[in-house]
């Protein structure tokens, strides 16, 4: 038991070595090209920067629903904090119970952390790469020239589009995957965000605001980030079960 939570709470240093090999990798490489190639043609872009409804569906929507989730897990939070715990409170907590996920308040700030964290962290580092979007670039009719992530970083390009900031928004919720309640939904919760992430990040490719690199290191940064501060949480939770466990099957010996 001992080496698998070990071994679970460095999983998010793989996950970053694997995040560091992909920009190094994928951000200036002819696959990337290759790809938004396949969004331009005959001088324009798969879809307009704005069009209605997809802006609507795939960019303003999705932020939207995400406000609200962080504003409902704040009100949560802040219900399970001021409830007495004295029994005559029972009846008007049942009543308030099925508006309330059935989550501890270290998942429910757990969850809110990521939800802030991860668009911070990739937001932060958009300004610190100084990357291209593919429409800023003379490959797609543009003014600025195609380089590399350090040339980009030492001319101090002015352009903030890698890692793809849209599509990290949706990724955050790789949290839900790493929460104790939801443990036995893992990959399910893994598939759908991976899915909605990239989603969210391919409608910025259609018209040339990322390349796939850019969406595919937001991906693998957030589920890094999630998985570390998950090991940072749940990791006192866990060492408590284990030694339950250890404790309980020693009684079980001496009976």
């Amino acid at each position: 038991m001992t080496l698998e939570n070990n071994s679970a709470n460095w999983t998010w240093l793989k996950l970053l070595c694997l995040t560091v090999i992909a920009s190094l990798t994928f951000e200036h490489s002819r696959f990337d090209v290759g790809i938004s190639e396949l969004f331009y043609t005959n001088g324009q872009w798969f879809l307009e920067k704005g069009a209605q409804p997809y802006a609507f569906i795939f960019y303003d929507g999705p932020k939207a629903l995400l406000i609200l989730v962080a504003m409902y897990l704040i009100t949560v939070l802040m219900i399970k904090y001021r409830q007495p715990s004295n029994t005559a409170s029972t009846i008007n907590r049942s009543k308030l119970d099925r508006f309330i996920i059935p989550l501890s308040v270290r998942e429910i700030g757990y969850l809110l952390i990521i939800l802030i964290a991860v668009p911070s962290s990739i937001a932060l580092l958009k300004g610190v790469t100084h990357v291209s979007c593919p429409n800023h670039l003379t490959l797609f009719n543009g003014d600025l020239p195609y380089l590399n992530l350090w040339q980009n970083i030492v001319a101090q390009t002015p352009a903030k589009c890698f890692p793809a900031a849209h599509a990290s928004a949706g990724f955050s919720l790789y949290g839900l995957a790493f929460l104790p309640t939801l443990h036995k939904y893992r990959y399910k919760i893994l598939a759908i965000v991976t899915a909605l992430g990239w989603t969210m990040g391919m409608y910025k490719m259609l018209f040339g605001d990322h390349f796939f690199s850019h969406t595919l290191v937001s991906m693998l940064l957030s589920l890094t980030i999630a998985c570390a501060l998950a090991s940072v949480f749940f990791k006192s939770a866990a060492i408590i079960k284990e030694r339950n466990l250890i404790l309980n099957s020693t009684v079980d010996s001496v009976k």
